[in-house]
């Protein structure tokens, strides 16, 4: 393979060959690795088309700075090496083959006395591993079945000869209650134990016709031998076998061993099904759900996850059955497209997997929309309102003693947070302790400002408070002619009691109703929005306070030093160049006064 680096201005130098290539950012950094049958065509692709293309495309191509190229064989060889580039690099731009989870196998040791367990680490060394099995039920399911039928071993004990000849172990609880016949202490032949041994890798293998036959014989066996008994236990786990069997999906004994991979698309969504048939029976179905970002065919897309997940199987079969034709032929596998049978009748059914997988991804994102919609309308009804409210604001107040007196005004629409217009108000006209006047105001100068940009009002105005609260909002909005337009109440916070404007009595909602829980949220985020905002300017306040009490410190000065050092510790441990550069040698030596006097004084 030989590896050569180019600049986006000189894509027609790339050779009309197949290959991968990788592209760079400005900070080097890779940021989409792809493969070509044609590496000329695919990239210079990128940067010719000018209509539909999506805006993911776009800036990924105004991100290009570099692109490097490996050429390969052939476009087999390119979708291999594509594959393991992006598992080792995870480019942002990449969005299939990134997935590196490690699924469980079943191993079968290799060992004296084997033992069977699962593990989800592949150490070919260790013994022969079946799967990965993509449902952790099914494997539990399978070693369940094995653990019934087979008496074999579960302890981690070397069984050598010598071992069991000293006498080093003892046999256990599970030699007690018939699970197992003790290897440990030789109660059990290695010849005996290793034919259940491979009784259990023909069900590991799928195979579930051997150890049927091997059942019936040993329970006609007993019969004959006049062991009822023995004859019994051979014939319940012949139908657990039996049992086991009809839960899986029987194809066809006319079809050995292949794979079946199906894609349907939308102008968002891929979603891949994959059934894995193993001796004429369905042993494994996954749909992979791929979220499109630039513009791969469907072709593309299926052939990337068929790559992915033969490679993730470690799938050996030579015949694989797909719904859309795929343009290149490899030496480990065939592709067929096929039209009737019992072929076709796969086809379909994993298409079944696939369009179910589709409608289900839609159904649980339409889910989240009804939830929101289903609150809102719950809401509607719960305070009579004509219009559904997409659209609410919030206002609460904060001040301490009348200090520093400010006002919040949070916005939801479709029943969340629109964080972008979250608005914070000083309180400009009102003097003192005065939560009516401060409400008052910020109201009146809301809806001002929205009425002159001619920008949207909201569905329903929430106040924090009692009736002081919203009459003073109501007579805000009575001012700007809007009173009766909007609808609007108060929350008090004591019995989340509901006010409205010129009502005697509260309403009360349910405590455990989704729109009580609604506004409550409402107001928890409009308060804790002018808390924050309370302490910040009360902060920065204290902090102007205490230096502007320094004879010759005026309030530029301090905003000066604010914004230079930020904290009063940064200005303490400044040094008398930095201060004399920002506020000049007079004002420094007052600063210097100051915390030196500070000091002395504690």
């Amino acid at each position: 393979m030989e590896v050569a680096r180019f600049n986006p201005s000189e894509i027609l130098k790339l050779p009309d060959s197949p290959g991968v290539y990788r592209y760079f950012n400005e900070e080097g950094v890779l940021i989409y690795v792809g493969k070509a049958k044609s590496l000329k065509k695919r990239v210079s692709s990128y940067f010719n088309k000018n209509a539909g293309v999506n805006r993911k495309t776009r800036r990924l191509v105004s991100e290009i700075k570099e692109i490097e190229i490996t050429l390969v064989n052939s476009e087999f060889d390119a979708l291999l090496l594509e594959n393991n580039l992006i598992k080792q690099n995870q480019p942002k731009y990449n969005i299939l083959l990134k997935d590196d989870k490690t699924f469980p196998y079943i191993c079968v040791s290799n060992e004296r006395f084997p033992r069977i367990y699962s593990t989800r680490k592949f150490i070919p060394s260790n013994g022969t591993y079946f799967g990965p099995y993509a449902n952790v039920k099914v494997m539990n399911n399978v070693l369940r079945l094995i653990n019934n039928l087979f008496t074999l071993r579960s302890c981690r004990f070397d069984l050598s000869e010598e071992n069991i000849a000293k006498g080093k172990f003892k046999i256990c609880l599970e030699y007690h209650i018939g699970n197992c016949k003790g290897p440990c202490e030789g109660l059990q032949t290695e010849e005996d134990y290793l034919r259940d041994i491979d009784q259990a890798i023909n069900i590991l293998k799928g195979s579930l016709a051997v150890p049927k036959q091997y059942f019936k014989e040993r329970m006609s066996t007993a019969a004959e031998n006049l062991e009822f008994e023995q004859a019994q236990k051979f014939k319940e786990k012949l139908d657990m076998v039996d049992l086991f069997q009809s839960k899986s999906i029987v194809v066809s004994p006319k079809i050995a061993d292949l794979d079946v991979f199906t894609i349907i698309t939308d102008e968002k969504w891929a979603f891949v099904n994959y059934l894995r048939i193993k001796n004429g029976t369905i042993n494994l179905s996954q749909t992979s759900e791929v979220k499109k970002r630039l513009d791969e065919s469907d072709e593309d897309i299926l052939m990337l996850i068929l790559i992915q997940l033969r490679d993730q199987y470690q799938s050996s079969a030579k015949e694989v059955l797909v719904n859309k034709p795929i343009d290149f032929v490899s030496d480990n596998f065939k592709t067929i497209q096929p039209q009737i049978g019992d072929k076709k009748k796969l086809i379909d059914l994993s298409l079944k997997n696939a369009l179910f997988a589709k409608k289900e991804k839609y159904a649980s994102l339409e889910n989240v929309k009804d939830k929101g919609n289903r609150v809102l309308k719950q809401l509607q009804n719960d305070l009579q309102l004509k219009e559904l409210p997409t659209h609410i604001e919030c206002f609460d107040n904060s001040n301490i003693q009348g200090t520093n007196p400010v006002a919040s005004m949070v916005c939801f629409k479709m029943g969340r947070p629109s964080k972008k217009d979250y608005r914070h108000y000083k309180i400009k006209t009102v003097v003192g302790p005065d939560d009516f006047g401060s409400m008052k105001e910020v109201v009146g100068r809301r809806y001002k400002r929205l009425l002159e940009e001619k920008a949207p009002l909201p569905k329903l105005i929430v106040i924090d408070g009692g009736k002081g609260q919203l009459n003073a909002a109501c007579d805000a909005l009575v001012e700007l002619g809007l009173y009766g337009t909007i609808p609007i109440i108060g929350i008090a916070k004591r019995l989340e009691e509901l006010y409205f404007p010129g009502d005697q009595f509260a309403l009360h909602i349910d405590k455990k109703s989704e729109s009580l829980r609604l506004i409550q949220k409402l107001r928890d985020e409009a308060h804790r929005f002018a808390i924050t905002f309370h302490r910040d300017l009360r902060s920065k306040n204290s902090f102007n306070f205490e230096l502007e009490n320094v004879k010759g410190l005026g309030r530029v000065t301090v905003s000066k030093l604010l914004k230079e050092f930020k904290t009063m510790s940064k200005i303490e441990a400044a040094s008398e160049a930095e201060l004399n550069e920002l506020v000049g040698e007079a004002r420094t030596r007052l600063i210097k006064n100051f915390f030196q006097q500070k000091k002395e004084a504690k």
